[in-house]
């Protein structure tokens, strides 16, 4: 199917209006705060004065001078930030108005954009069972809209999600410590061995993309079910309450799976729904990661 340009131009700009004021206004400030540089390097030595922490003093120039100098460090503030796309056929479900694409879009771009106006580096991994796209990490606002214009184009969202496959092939092409945002339904084979690797090297924030479908079925019958990824097709008797008991038990058992193996390997998650604004998930996600900071920092 051809890409029709003009609606997608409309669509990306309707994404980049919707997106850029919660990014300047709410979640700029926040990531700025939250994902800090590489590190720190060092910058110079001065004189010590009162009040510096002991443990920066330079002992080798100390002991030349003969009174003591302290090592001065800057951050490195440039971050590298790639966004894993998932772009199988179950990402364009939705029965809200939105599908799972859409969302996954426009949290793509207000992510983007806020890692934007911090001068970072934005790629982006389109992915099913396969590497559908890779843009290197770039600067500037077009890098941004490139981003977006890629997620909505996508003609081949369909087949199934190969996880493993991707991080294996993210962990290849990064070649620094980079943040990493995975947007996905995360409907796929175990993949956690990849994602502790991948994990064990860069900072990696899992986004949940569901529909309140996939989590509740509604009372309406004999409803036929394809699953978008494998084709299967079956008939549920959702007037039956064991059927819609079984299917919302199915669903928070692998949704509090993903949650434990997150946890398991000290990776952030948030859950977004296609049926509500995603702005506030997103704070509550950088002012816990902002918590766990400063604890890591009192311990020190």
């Amino acid at each position: 199917m051809a890409i029709d340009i003009k609606e997608l131009m409309k669509k990306v700009q309707r994404i980049r209006i919707v997106s850029r004021r919660p990014a300047e206004a709410y979640l700029s400030g926040d990531y700025k705060s939250v994902f800090k540089g590489r590190g720190i390097e060092f910058d110079e030595v001065r004189e010590y004065i009162t009040g510096d922490d002991i443990r920066s003093i330079d002992w080798n120039v100390t002991a030349r001078m003969g009174h003591p100098f302290v090592k001065q460090y800057r951050e490195e503030r440039e971050l590298t930030v790639l966004f894993i796309v998932d772009v199988s056929g179950s990402q364009v479900f939705g029965s809200t108005g939105r599908t799972k694409a859409e969302v996954a879009a426009e949290l793509t771009c207000l992510l983007a954009l806020s890692a934007e106006k911090n001068h970072d580096r934005i790629g982006l991994l389109l992915a099913n069972d396969r590497v559908f796209k890779y843009l290197s990490p770039r600067k500037g606002r077009n890098a941004v809209m490139r981003l977006v214009r890629e997620v909505l184009a996508a003609q081949e969202y369909g087949g199934s999600t190969d996880l493993a496959m991707v991080l294996r092939f993210a962990g290849q092409v990064l070649k620094r410590r980079s943040i990493i945002f995975i947007v996905s339904d995360f409907m796929c084979e175990d993949f956690s061995l990849e994602l502790g690797i991948v994990a064990g090297r860069h900072d990696v924030i899992c986004c949940i993309v569901s529909d309140p479908l996939e989590e509740t079925l509604p009372r309406a019958g004999l409803i036929p079910v394809v699953d978008p990824e494998s084709g299967k097709f079956m008939l549920l008797d959702s007037s039956s309450s064991k059927v819609r008991s079984e299917w919302e038990k199915n669903r928070k058992e692998r949704l509090e799976k993903l949650r434990t193996l997150f946890k398991s390997l000290g990776i952030d998650s948030v859950k977004i729904s296609t049926a509500a604004p995603f702005i506030s998930e997103l704070r509550k996600l950088f002012m816990e990661r902002q918590l766990k900071m400063y604890r890591r920092i009192a311990r020190l």
